[in-house]
């Protein structure tokens, strides 16, 4: 069994941060708008870029990933420009 590296426990926390974050939204605890769930979804797909960009590199999950984290970076800023406004 190879031993683990930083960048696949990386991979794996950002992983269960995504599927954490859609697990809450769907039980109705965590709103899909509010910066708790876009920081959870733009760190979990940070945290799966590293895995991939250090790690074993696959293009369509980097592609998957890249458009996540600008998705929920793009949820913050258009959050914060309401709450602002």
């Amino acid at each position: 069994m190879n031993s683990l590296h930083w960048y696949d426990i990386t991979g794996f926390v950002g992983v269960l941060l995504i599927v954490l974050a859609f697990f809450l939204q769907q039980v109705g605890r965590m709103r899909g708008d509010g910066l708790p769930n876009q920081l959870l979804n733009a760190l979990g797909a940070l945290g799966v870029l590293l895995s991939l960009l250090f790690g074993a590199f696959n293009l369509s999950a980097f592609v998957l990933e890249a458009v996540w984290l600008a998705i929920s970076v793009y949820g913050m800023i258009r959050g914060a420009r309401r709450r602002a406004g």
